[in-house]
């Protein structure tokens, strides 16, 4: 019999279908933005004070992880507790809003005077027996994301981190300690699996040519 050309149509129509998920997703992944990563590199508070008042000092580096994306951060707020129970508020901060260049970081070092010192005594390891004690840090804020000349809608980062300080009130770990939060697990994970589809389109045309 003839052909009627239904064939070739066919192979056309599926070509471009698949050509058409293919441009969607890499337009997707080339448009996905990442959290800018937070994380602690130095807390202290000194007891060598008579006052009933003393301050926190404490740094924080933000990594901007995007390759071609640049973040603007809205102010910045930073709370510290006792516990990971948060049992009890020992003090915040509130950083001001700056921009980050894309695959930048940035460093940055902050004071919080008038910090009950009674509270932070009841909580050390000299007086509960231990040798270090876990404190708690919370930081909230949005960010939007500089895609070319045009800003994302707002994206609201809500983190924190329980991290040990011994008896002179001092980060224990000499690292960095990232601050988490399970809202970027579940991004992570929805990213692979669109790794994982494109590979399956690019892997499925390959093999209907």
């Amino acid at each position: 019999m003839p052909d009627t050309g239904g064939g070739g149509c066919c192979r056309c129509c599926c070509s471009f279908i698949f050509t058409l998920g293919l441009t969607s997703l890499f337009m997707w992944l080339s448009l996905r933005t990442s959290s800018p990563d937070c994380l602690l590199r130095q807390f202290y508070i000194p007891l060598n004070q008579t006052s009933n008042l003393t301050k926190l000092e404490f740094e924080l580096r933000f990594k901007n992880t995007n390759k071609d994306k640049g973040v603007y951060y809205d102010p910045i707020n930073v709370t510290f507790f006792d516990s990971p129970n948060r049992s009890h508020f020992i003090g915040n901060f509130t950083i001001p809003k700056f921009y980050q260049g894309h695959k930048k970081k940035a460093t940055k070092n902050f004071t919080i005077p008038n910090i009950d010192r009674k509270v932070v005594v009841q909580a050390i390891p000299a007086v509960n027996g231990s040798t270090t004690t876990s404190f708690r840090v919370d930081l909230a804020t949005s960010v939007r994301y500089k895609i070319l000349m045009f800003k994302t809608k707002r994206d609201k980062i809500r983190v924190g981190l329980d991290f040990d300080v011994n008896g002179t009130v001092v980060k224990v770990n000499r690292k960095d300690l990232k601050l988490k939060s399970n809202a970027n697990k579940i991004r992570s994970y929805y990213g692979q699996m669109g790794v994982l589809l494109v590979n399956f389109l690019v892997l499925g045309l390959l093999g209907f040519w």
